[in-house]
């Protein structure tokens, strides 16, 4: 007996109420296996494969790509039961798998299968009754035609803004590692076709100065609106939070960076893999956080009570296409600094590639900023809520310094801390910023910690 079962946006879990859908994996008539993705959606923190619980044939869609949808929204509809013509389908709801993320169910994602279209029939081989009704298909636009050879871009939303503007990607030249297309390069391309040409004939507003100038003075001109959802959305309302509840304070020092510097060119000359200069950053962090544990907590404020963590999850931030994203390191406080710098790379890989899932992206306790990869001295972070401190570290330049009694030229770089006043004094943040500085100047003392 052939069954129609409704997939819903699935809970994504780490507190995400909504998604975006980026681009459609499966088409209405398709047939799918159970667990088999079926929708690529962006969330306020990573960019996520939606499997389906179910296998059978895809009978409808709901939302076009670009669509953001609640969660426990329709996705799609899947006729189930026909083991002809399905194979391994599910005959009830029960038999689905009750994976909802890829990677974080009972058994490993499906690969994807190959459209097949299928037309649903009975076990008798007539054409089944029709079905309860279900809520109308959404239209299936006819997808671009196939590109004539690899085209050099990695970003799905690359693709959906090339997409959505009518910009072919085999005409442009990447200007990315490798001729990788960026968003850059599309919106490049989007700029100069929509660059008025100095022949153009004058608009009616150019013609009509008696109206502009009757316009109210307070009138606002119009400009690009960009909507604050998604990635940008998050960020802009953990900000918002972070300051509204936090009363926060800054303090700061320039320290001496030469024989940090010395210590990981010794320890890159010595062999094997090699160690990030971050590594070591997070190294200190971690001692620092076993002296002055009152800055590796969170406040929780229905209780009124300040909760010290036990370990360092230590989350860094990562510049990427989509904006600014922090992904965390487990554990960092029992790692050493080639575990550290392995790490660092595999999560940076994942957030350029938009590939982190939102359990990488939560459960930080403590952050570390490197904004010197700017070209910037200083900073004042704001904390990324609900931690309770963050260290900010500058671009370590050459500069003029005091080095046993004699002015010479040394790395100097400007250390900032911001913290939680509610966790703690300024002479425990005081104390916790001049220790990370001696560990800078001086690498020995870290010897003394671990």
């Amino acid at each position: 007996m052939t069954q129609v079962l409704e997939f819903k946006l699935p809970d994504l879990g780490e507190g995400l109420t909504e998604a975006e859908i980026v681009r459609w994996l499966v088409a209405v008539g398709d047939v799918v296996a159970i667990d088999q993705p079926v929708v690529e959606v962006e969330t306020a923190k990573a960019m996520v494969e939606v499997p389906c619980p179910y296998g059978g044939v895809v009978t409808a869609r709901f939302g076009e790509e670009g669509t953001e949808l609640p969660v426990g929204a329709p996705l799609i509809t899947v006729a189930v039961g026909s083991p002809d013509q399905v194979g391994t389908a599910a005959e009830t709801e029960a038999e689905g798998s009750g994976n909802v993320l890829v990677g974080y169910g009972t058994q490993a994602p499906a690969r994807r299968r190959r459209r097949v279209r299928a037309q649903l029939t009975v076990a008798n081989g007539t054409a089944p009754a029709a079905p309860a009704p279900a809520p109308a298909p959404v239209s299936i636009a006819p997808e671009p035609p196939a590109h004539q050879g690899p085209v050099p871009v990695i970003s799905p939303l690359v693709r959906k803004l090339a997409r959505d503007n009518g910009v072919d990607l085999r005409a442009l030249r990447g200007t990315g590692p490798d001729g990788l297309i960026l968003r850059a390069d599309v919106e490049a391309a989007l700029r100069v076709e929509t660059t008025p040409s100095t022949e153009a004939t004058p608009s009616a507003e150019a013609t009509a100065p008696a109206e502009i100038s009757a316009a109210p003075p307070t009138a606002r001109p119009e400009g690009t609106r960009i909507p604050l959802k998604g990635l940008r959305g998050a960020v802009a309302e953990k900000l918002s939070r972070s300051r509204r509840e936090i009363p926060d304070a800054t303090c700061w020092v320039d320290a001496d960076a030469t024989e940090l510097l010395r210590a990981r060119a010794a320890m890159n000359a010595a062999g094997g893999p090699k160690i990030s200069l971050v590594a070591l950053l997070a190294r200190v962090c971690a001692a620092a956080l076993a002296r002055f544990p009152e800055l590796n907590s969170y406040v929780d404020t229905e209780a009124r009570e300040i909760v010290q963590l036990p370990g360092v999850h230590l989350g860094f931030a990562a510049q990427t296409e989509r904006g600014l994203v922090v992904p965390v390191v487990r554990d960092a406080h029992t790692r050493d600094a080639e575990s550290l710098t392995a790490e660092f790379a595999r999560l940076t890989e994942a957030a350029r590639a938009g590939r982190l899932t939102p359990g990488e992206l939560t459960g930080g306790t403590f952050t570390l900023n490197n904004y010197g990869v700017f070209g910037v001295d200083g900073s004042t972070p704001i904390i990324n809520h609900p931690e309770a401190a963050m260290l900010g570290v500058g671009r370590i330049v050459p500069k003029p310094w005091v080095h046993e009694g004699e002015l010479a030229v040394r790395q100097v770089v400007q250390l900032s801390l911001t913290f939680d006043h509610r966790v703690c004094d300024g002479g425990t943040a005081g104390g916790f910023l001049r220790y990370v500085a001696d560990c800078v100047e001086q690498p020995a003392v870290l010897l003394r910690t671990v």
